[in-house]
């Protein structure tokens, strides 16, 4: 049994539903913003105990896909979760250098769902 059967670890995913909505990008361009963000934090905190953790059991690993409404709101959640010293990665999409997606370091969920519960789920 792994190490991280007794805690449940989550990584949050956020992604600006005005993407698809009004700046019609085609889903799968917006499904890649969210696993740059994703393999771009696991990266950064490779070694951070959280991580090692969360991939231990690479078949347990749970993921909560949110919606933000536009980049104003993406980015105010980037500056409040560094207010709070929560490690995450705001994904900026290249060459036109625009914020798409956020993606959480693992946390134990109790220490960051607070920080998501006014958003709604990606749809």
């Amino acid at each position: 049994m792994a190490a991280s059967s007794a805690i449940q670890h989550v990584q949050y995913v956020i992604v600006r539903r005005d993407l698809l909505h009004t700046l019609k990008w085609p889903v799968g361009a917006v499904i890649a913003q969210a696993c740059h963000a994703c393999t771009a934090v696991i990266h950064m905190y490779y070694n951070d105990e959280n991580v090692k953790q969360y991939t231990d059991d690479l078949d347990r690993m749970h993921k909560v896909v949110l919606e933000a409404k536009d980049e104003e709101t993406l980015r105010k959640l980037s500056e409040d979760l560094t207010a709070d010293d929560i490690h995450h990665k705001l994904w900026m999409e290249q060459p036109e250098n625009i914020p798409t997606c956020l993606a959480t370091k693992p946390y134990p969920k109790e220490h960051i769902q607070k920080y998501f519960k006014k958003l709604k789920l990606f749809k």
